[in-house]
């Protein structure tokens, strides 16, 4: 059986279909790295973090924001569920750089009541996560935010 050329990807949030597309290759932030996917892939189940996610076709690269979920590799499918995904070109720049500042303040403010790390100051450093995450990948496209 020939190997396949391309990858049908299926990205999927409980709101609505992100991407149905035939693409080249896949980068997903699994639970324990990242990892790239070409046609032929190995079948593998993974959870995913927080991060970049992106796929190729041909030259082009979309980019996209994504959070927690699962990711379902066949030899010529990837299936992204995932609870929270945007494609660069949605990310609303301002908004998750008021995010970023207002998870930071509620770190500090965790850490001077407490003084350690507690369920506060986690939920503060993952909502950080994913407004750092959504600027690297709107800089991705020219938008703002750091690299």
């Amino acid at each position: 059986m020939p190997l396949p050329t391309k990858l049908t990807l299926e990205l999927v949030t409980p709101d609505r279909a992100i991407a149905h597309e035939s693409v080249d290759e896949v980068q997903i932030p699994g639970s324990e790295g990242y990892l790239s996917v070409l046609p032929g892939h190995t079948p593998l189940l993974t959870t995913l973090d927080v991060g970049e996610f992106s796929f190729r076709q041909g030259t082009e690269t979309t980019f996209v924001s994504i959070a927690d979920g699962f990711a379902e590799v066949l030899p010529d499918r990837v299936t992204i569920l995932a609870q929270i995904a945007e494609r660069a070109d949605e990310i609303d720049v301002n908004r998750a750089a008021q995010a970023e500042q207002r998870a930071r303040q509620r770190m500090e403010q965790s850490q001077a009541d407490s003084g350690t790390a507690d369920l506060d100051f986690e939920r503060a450093r993952i909502a950080a996560l994913k407004a750092l995450v959504r600027l690297r990948v709107a800089a991705r496209i020219g938008r703002g935010g750091p690299v």
